[in-house]
């Protein structure tokens, strides 16, 4: 198989008829490890906002649990985009994101615009350090997979076109991004589990990085300290230098799914979808009986 085989192949479908496929093929065959890098930071964004912030802090899913909610989220999104939405598994896990959400009171607002976080910053993070630009067919497919999805978690009002969700994005973002204590806890909770995944001597390394990635808004937002010109240069021409490398490589022959990354460390012995996520008591909204990792866009 030629390098750019299956981008032909993406562009001989239908980005309506099958944009499930079509996203199927560029996150598990194309750009697997970009979107993963993608959506850890779409999620990792969210906090910036501060009902969304506070209200994870107050879940302690994000600070106590870090690691199974990481999985969880990872795991119950990527079982949609993996089993297909009418799938029983795909059903299951769209029915655990929902059990989820419906127990907090969680704003139209704020479930839409983190659905428009999973379609801008993947598009982003693609163009900027992939191995390839993503195409009109994927950008089409990719909003209209996400589309399905927040019809499926009845969010209203949801954009049609990737400008609309991108400009859904800047606008929130630009009106809602604010300091919150309780947020910023769950931002450094986040930055040390990402940095716990490497030998402990690159933990400070890593939480630079990370941050050297992160744009002024988010950086100001949470008040950190931005790291200096050179270093955001170095790491970022470092990323880019991976799409290129991976350019060189051949085509990946077999999907590479989320339950196969190796952050995922909740589950060594497997997992049952339905099982997976917060359990909260039935009728009492915000209390849950039991933890076992976080919701999947809260």
């Amino acid at each position: 198989m030629k390098r750019f085989a299956r981008l032909e192949q993406i562009r001989r479908m239908d980005p309506y008829r099958d944009a499930s496929e079509i996203y199927r093929l560029s996150s598990a065959y194309e750009f697997p490890w970009d979107h993963t890098r993608a959506l850890e930071l779409a999620l990792y964004r969210t906090y910036a906002v501060p009902s969304i912030g506070r209200l994870l802090a107050e879940t302690a899913e994000l600070t106590d649990r870090t690691q199974k909610r990481y999985d969880d989220t990872s795991l119950l999104l990527d079982t949609v985009v993996e089993h297909g939405f009418d799938s029983t598994l795909g059903r299951t896990a769209i029915r655990r994101i929902n059990q989820m959400h419906r127990s907090y009171d969680i704003s139209n607002d704020d479930m839409r615009y983190v659905l428009c976080t999973f379609v801008v910053m993947p598009k982003r993070w693609i163009d900027a350090y992939g191995w390839r630009r993503l195409s009109q067919h994927e950008t089409v497919a990719s909003c209209v997979h996400y589309r399905t999805l927040g019809r499926h978690m009845g969010i209203k009002d949801i954009p049609e076109t990737y400008e609309e969700f991108e400009a859904c994005l800047d606008a929130y973002e630009e009106a809602h991004f604010a300091w919150d204590e309780d947020a910023r806890r769950v931002s450094d909770a986040t930055l040390a589990l990402m940095a716990s995944w490497y030998p402990r001597p690159l933990a400070p390394l890593l939480r630079t990085a990370t941050l050297a990635l992160l744009d002024e808004p988010l950086l100001d937002t949470f008040r950190y300290t931005p790291p200096g010109p050179a270093v955001r240069t170095l790491v970022r021409r470092a990323v880019r230098m991976r799409g290129r490398a991976v350019r060189l490589l051949p085509p990946r022959r077999a999907p590479h799914f989320a339950r196969q990354n190796w952050e995922i460390k909740s589950y060594p012995d497997g997992y049952e979808v339905n099982e997976l996520g917060t359990h909260p008591v039935p009728g009492l909204r915000g209390c849950p009986v039991r933890h076992s990792g976080g919701s999947a866009a809260q």
